[in-house]
Formats: C-alpha cells, sequence, structure tokens
C-alpha cells in the first residue's frame, strides 16, 4: 500500500546507484477487473471488482477523491484505522487498501443482500424471534467493536445489510465513517443521524460507547412496530423528546408485543447512561437469550408501517443488477474455461448495468 496522502515511507523507495528506485508489489489494476459502478457519494463511488486470480470472487471498491476529500483527509485515516482494527463476522471486512496520486481505494467485502428493512416488508412472515435473532447479530458485533476500543456512532437501519440474498443470510454493519476509538480523546461532537441519536450527543455531554446501545434500541423499536419512537418534524421538538427519552408504546401496533421485548427496549433506550444496559447485559436480556421473544406472526402491521414510514429504499433499484452478479458467480464456478468466463461476466455485468439507475446512492462500505 502507498503511503497515504504522500507521507513518506522507508518502506517502498530504496536509494541504488544514486536513483531512487520502487519495491514492485502488485497494483490494484494487476489484481482487479473493474465492473459496473454500484453508486456514487459526495467524495467517493463505489466499483464492483473481479478477482484476476480468482474470478468466482468479487469485490466492492471504493474509490475516494483525494481533491475532493481535501481537509477531510484526518476522517479517511480514522475510517481505515477503525477499519483495520475490525474483524468480525457482521462488520463489513476493509481487505485491502491502495493508492494513487489522485485516488485512494479501499477493497471491501461484497454485500449484496440488501437493507435490513427491505428484506422484512418482502417476507411473509416475521415474529418478535425473528427481530431478536437480528439484534443478538447487531449487539455481539458492537460487544466486539466495544472491547476494541470503537464507537460506532451511527448506528441506523440503513447501516444494516444482509450478506447475501439467502433466507438465512446474516446481517452486516457497514458505513464507519463517523467511527471514532475511544483512546482517541474525549468524545462531545454532535454526529450521528437525528432520530438514532443518544440524549447526551445532543446535550453536548462527553459520551462513549453506550450511544451505540440507545441506537440499537431505536432501532429494536423500530423492528417491532414498524414507526421509530421518536419524530417530529420540527427537530428542535424531536431532539426535546429525545432528550427527555419521551416514547410509548402506542395501541394497537404494540398489542401484541410481548412485555419483555418492551422492557428490552427500556433497558437500552434509558435516558441515563449509568443505567443503560451496555451490550454484554442487553445480550443476556431474556429476549435475546431466553425464550421471552413471542413467535406470533405480526409481519402484517410491521410491514405496512415501514412501507409507509421508511421511504422505498435505494436498494431495491439494484436488486435485479444484484440477482445478475449471483448469476455471474454461478456461471463463473461452473465453467472450467476462463476466457469463457470473463466473457459470459461481461455480458451479464452489462445487463445488470442496465438495471441500475446511474444516479442511485449506494453505501457498501
Amino acid at each position: 500500500m502507498m503511503p497515504l496522502f504522500g507521507k513518506k515511507d522507508s518502506t517502498k523507495k530504496s536509494k541504488k546507484d544514486g536513483k531512487e528506485q520502487e519495491k514492485s508489489s502488485p497494483s490494484l489494476e494487476d489484481k482487479f477487473d473493474m465492473k459496473d459502478v454500484l453508486g456514487t457519494g459526495a467524495f467517493s463511488q463505489v466499483r464492483l471488482a473481479q478477482s484476476k486470480e480468482d474470478p468466482t470472487m468479487m469485490y466492492a471498491i471504493k474509490i475516494i477523491d483525494k481533491k475532493a476529500l481535501k481537509g477531510k483527509e484526518e476522517s479517511l485515516e480514522n475510517e481505515i484505522k477503525v477499519l483495520r482494527r475490525l474483524q468480525h463476522p457482521n462488520i463489513v471486512q476493509l481487505l485491502e487498501v491502495y493508492e494513487d496520486k489522485t485516488r485512494v481505494y479501499l477493497v471491501m467485502e461484497l454485500v449484496t443482500g440488501g437493507e435490513l428493512f427491505d428484506r422484512i416488508v418482502e417476507k411473509g412472515s416475521y415474529t418478535e424471534k425473528d427481530a431478536a435473532d437480528l439484534m443478538r447479530q447487531v449487539l455481539e458485533a458492537v460487544d466486539y467493536m466495544h472491547e476494541q476500543g470503537v464507537v460506532h456512532r451511527d448506528l441506523k437501519p440503513e447501516n444494516l445489510l444482509y450478506y447475501c440474498a439467502d433466507e438465512d443470510s446474516k446481517i452486516m454493519i457497514s458505513d464507519f465513517g463517523l467511527s471514532k476509538m475511544e483512546d482517541s480523546g474525549i468524545m462531545a461532537t454532535a454526529c450521528g443521524t437525528p432520530g438514532y441519536v443518544a440524549p447526551e450527543v445532543l446535550a453536548q455531554k462527553p459520551y462513549g460507547k453506550a450511544v451505540d446501545v440507545w441506537s440499537i434500541g431505536v432501532i429494536s423499536y423500530i423492528l417491532l412496530c414498524g414507526y421509530p419512537p421518536f419524530y417530529d418534524e420540527n427537530d428542535a421538538n424531536l431532539f426535546a423528546q429525545i432528550l427527555k427519552g419521551e416514547f410509548e408504546f402506542d395501541s394497537p401496533y404494540w398489542d401484541d408485543i410481548s412485555d419483555s421485548a418492551k422492557d428490552f427496549i427500556r433497558q437500552l433506550m434509558c435516558v441515563d447512561v449509568e443505567k443503560r444496559y451496555t451490550c454484554k447485559q442487553a445480550l443476556q436480556h431474556p429476549w435475546i437469550a431466553g425464550n421471552a421473544a413471542s413467535d406470533k406472526n405480526i409481519h402484517g402491521t410491521v410491514s405496512e408501517q415501514l412501507k409507509k414510514n421508511f421511504a422505498k429504499s435505494r436498494w431495491r433499484q439494484l436488486m435485479h443488477a444484484i440477482a445478475m452478479v449471483h448469476k455471474m458467480q454461478r456461471l463463473a464456478l461452473s465453467s472450467s474455461n476462463s476466457m469463457d468466463i470473463d466473457e459470459k461476466k461481461c455480458s451479464t455485468i452489462e445487463e445488470a448495468e442496465e438495471v441500475v439507475d446511474e444516479g442511485s446512492q449506494l453505501s457498501l462500505v
């Protein structure tokens, strides 16, 4: 990897006969064939990439424009530092980093299963047990993060993605752009997404890992009713609700939800940071660890509310394209001729590209 943002790296160059010679290491182009644009952001573009060594392997490469990033280099370095520290089955993995004069390239695991809410809406049946299983995976990943001294600071449903299209696919935490190492100083910056932000962040008090637990509480609430616990068109009113921790379990939406689920949410969305559960405590709660979660089908009411309260996801536009990626992988696996694979892949990629709206926003990391 080249040094980020032009910093000196003594391992890369050696002086010989008065001339500087670079040690040769494989470049991005040596290792990957760049394919479709999967999405674009303010400073970056995410592209599908195929391994040259193993054409069955596909990745997401986040390409960051250094010029556009000027003045914000620290946040990228922070994101890379955080991702390098984290290796967990429910966290989208950073695999490699490359750099040239104008861009930084983050090679990430390709996550193709779509967003959390879309999957719930598409399901035929959905129960508290399903929601509890999802939250267990999230809590285990966040507990691991916290043990590594990392606070995510922006946990929200859009950052929870299914690994693949399989019915029993695991859930993945993505987007570590706002993450922070606890040892990098006191955290007091107001950041995150309004409806999911903890009261202590809004109160501009120093805060820590407990902010992630609050966000998990908000997500759990939505998973059981399909609408957010705090909502107001006016941000000042929304923040006032959050600061007081004012939320209800409204009838009829919560009538069929177990008392254990409600207690779990109260322990996570507790304004008093000292009394709020940690991830470890939450994982021990009977709703997660025991048999307290109901198996009554709540799909009808939850999916109806999700459709009403959460705008159509950008992921849905990509569903056909993602199906194509799976088709490509199957073609590659069933073919022994690598030349044949490339031709087939090229044609399916082009088909997929037609489906993807060029302007669609997609966060894969």
